[in-house]
Order: structure tokens, then sequence, then C-alpha cells
């Protein structure tokens, strides 16, 4: 029986550091695109077979990837700092915050007992917000690189510009007078 409750709260203590109550939240309340990926997935993504991108995802155990179209579903300034306090209440401590290829990035880290046990990555532009909410760490000097390498991803770059896409079908429909029936 020890054995039993002793697995059960390793296992609980293992789901509750896959991703943050703050991304589940965010989740849950905006209509967004939501990828999962492990390690295995993520090495998929090496379309090239990049030994730089395969040291970049070395130590990514888990990932979740969020993209909400900040029109779409009414996404404000507010709403972001809401979700940045989020982090913050969740022990996770801003690492960095920086401007690349037209996005703002901030960078929040978890770490227990010296080791970065998660990595939440938020990228906003005028048009939508990406989170990565991973567990495991990369290194803050290829964040950039790292969105680059997913939205250059064959297939994953395909269903966040079909998801973009699909926002700027509805606003097209809208502005004709025509009622969106795709939901």
């Amino acid at each position: 029986m020890k054995l039993i409750a002793t697995l059960l709260f390793v296992l609980a203590g293992f789901y509750a550091e896959a991703q943050s109550k703050t991304t589940q939240v965010l989740d849950e309340k905006y209509d967004g695109l939501s990828l999962f990926f492990y390690r295995n997935t993520l090495r998929m993504l090496n379309q090239k077979d990049d030994p730089a991108f395969d040291e970049l995802i070395k130590d990514i155990e888990k990932m979740r990837f969020m993209m909400i179209n900040k029109a779409d579903s009414k996404f404000t300034d507010s709403d972001y700092k809401k979700l940045l306090e989020g982090y913050k209440g969740e022990a996770y401590e801003e690492m960095m915050s920086g401007r690349a290829d037209g996005r703002s990035f901030t960078v929040y880290l978890r770490e227990s007992n010296g080791n970065v046990k998660g990595t939440v990555i938020l990228a906003k532009d005028n048009e939508s917000i990406m989170v990565l909410d991973i567990l495991g760490k990369i290194a803050m000097n290829k964040v950039p690189e790292f969105f680059s390498a997913i939205d250059n991803s064959t297939d994953i770059g395909t269903k966040i510009k079909d998801f973009m896409s699909d926002g700027d079908k509805k606003k097209e429909k809208e502005i004709q007078g025509k009622p969106n029936n795709d939901n």
C-alpha cells in the first residue's frame, strides 16, 4: 500500500511540473491553437538533421505550445499583465525579456534546488500571443532561434499559418456581412 501511495505521489508531482496552472487556465479561457510535444516529437521537427537544433532541445522533456489570436479572443494588454502575474505567482522568476523578429519575448524559469525544472516563454506581437510551457530548459540566448524553428517547421508552421488564416477568413466574412458558420 505504501508503494502505491508513493507512486501516486511521484506521478502527481511529475504531472504538476509538466505544465503550469496559469497555462492551463489560459487554454481553458481562450480559444486558440494548443499543441503538445515530447522529446521524440521535438526531434521530428528537426527535418534538416541540424545538430544545433538537437542541442537546443536536449533538456526538454515535455512542451506545450499555445497560440492565441488576440483580436479573435479579445485578449487585451490587461489580460497579458494578468498572465505574467499568474506565472510569478507560481514561483516562476523572470529571467529575460527582449525583442526579436517583431515579437516581444519574456522568459520565466522555475527552479528547485538550483536546477531548472520549468521554463515558460511568452512571445507577443500585434496579432497573437504564443506560450511555450516547457518541462525542462533551453538556453536563454536560443529562445528566438527556437521560435523560428517552430515557425519554419513544415508541420507546425502549416498549423500555425492555418490557424492565423482562419482568423483572417473570419474577419473577411464579418467585413462582408456574411455570418460566420465555421464554429
